[in-house]
């Protein structure tokens, strides 16, 4: 078991809040994602966690045990870093097996415990080279096997990827999650990707401005933002952002008018509507604008200018000006569009979301 329990957990340098009120429950097993902007406190959160930094204020339990005092090396935690930090005069098996002799671990428990997790890392081939005659995938699977001899309850990956090419970054998700499914490990995983987060996590934590902004389950964020940020932050391409004001308030619906600085009105499902907010914003991602058909002319439709065309083969991602120059992202399964030439879009109102003026989800009457 490896329960992580972080209460009222803050951190200052100085007078700058960089970490503020932090309360999260990481449950045993589970690989969770931090993600968020630079800046935003991802990484001194983990280094709190680590004991590399110091918490303001708060606590922090393992499994019940406190560990705002408890050494870095007796934490049952291990990190791997984003750089790393193989010693180069030394072999894969003795950078994997330094932490145990340190320890004062015997030959043959550092030689069972290294053999182990090369096989687990399909190392074994390459446990006599130096750091110098490996490949970044390789330097970085040895940098995580340095962390699984150790046995820790807990694994704190500090965007440890970010070195790598595309097509490396991808092959080595795919080998976390395996690793994750093997071991069965509680892991922590830092990064500022949201791509890498959503095809990771079993649960992602949002951060912006030192402040948790959302937490749960990669599809249910990217579905049911609580806020304009994390709307806005999660998903690729991100997500449309369109003006509009509210001409017509009716039981279980609203009507849009001027959407986007058009001239178009619709009808969006909406129970409960407060006649007293103020200025709203409307999100809609782009699989829910689509092209209109040129051969098909209906009310809503929106006359737009295409300034860019995305081909990217399975998919065609269009994008457009709004009639008072707001920009907008259509999807186009295997569309072939040409740019700078007038297109009309569809917009789908019952996928609309709504934000009030401080970003806030303005949600329908009995909706959590």
């Amino acid at each position: 078991m490896a329960q992580l329990d972080l209460t009222g957990v803050a951190k200052k340098f100085g007078v700058v809040d960089v970490l503020r009120d932090i309360n999260l429950n990481i449950r045993s097993g589970e690989f969770v994602v931090f993600v968020g902007p630079s800046g935003c406190g991802k990484s001194t959160l983990l280094r709190i966690i680590s004991g590399l930094e110091e918490v303001t204020a708060g606590d922090l339990h393992l499994d019940g045990e406190r560990l705002n005092d408890v050494d870095p090396a007796r934490r049952g935690t291990a990190m791997v870093f984003q750089s790393y930090a193989l010693y180069p005069h030394m072999t894969a098996a003795e950078n994997m097996g330094f932490s145990l002799r340190m320890a004062g671990a015997k030959k043959a428990e550092i030689r069972e415990k290294v053999a182990k997790a090369a096989a687990i890392l399909q190392l074994e081939k390459h446990m006599d080279r130096r750091p110098g005659q490996l490949s970044g995938g390789q330097k970085q699977r040895v940098a995580i096997g340095r962390a699984i001899v150790r046995e820790p309850k807990v694994f704190l990956f500090d965007e440890p990827l970010s070195n790598l090419d595309a097509e490396l970054r991808v092959q080595m998700r795919a080998e976390l999650i395996d690793l994750h499914r093997r071991l069965k490990a509680t892991m922590i995983y830092v990064t500022h990707d949201q791509v890498e987060a959503m095809t990771l996590a079993d649960r992602m934590v949002v951060l912006n401005g030192g402040v948790i902004q959302q937490c749960g389950r990669p599809l249910d964020l990217y579905d049911d933002p609580d806020n304009r940020f994390v709307a806005g932050f999660i998903g690729s391409p991100k997500m449309n952002f369109l003006s509009a004001t509210v001409k017509e308030v009716r039981p279980d619906a609203i009507v849009l008018d001027r959407i986007g600085g058009s001239s178009t009105s619709l009808v969006m499902p909406f129970e409960g509507f407060d006649a007293a907010e103020g200025p709203i914003e409307i999100g809609v991602r782009p699989e829910h604008v689509r092209l209109a058909p040129s051969d098909e002319r209906r009310d809503g439709d929106v006359e737009v200018d295409v300034t860019l065309v995305e081909e990217l083969g399975d998919v065609t991602y269009v994008h457009a000006t709004m009639p008072a120059g707001e920009r907008i992202i259509a999807r186009s399964d295997n569309a072939r569009h040409r740019a700078e030439t007038a297109n009309r879009i569809r917009l789908d109102p019952s996928r609309f979301l709504l934000f009030g003026a401080a970003g806030q989800r303005i949600r329908p009457a009995g909706a959590a």
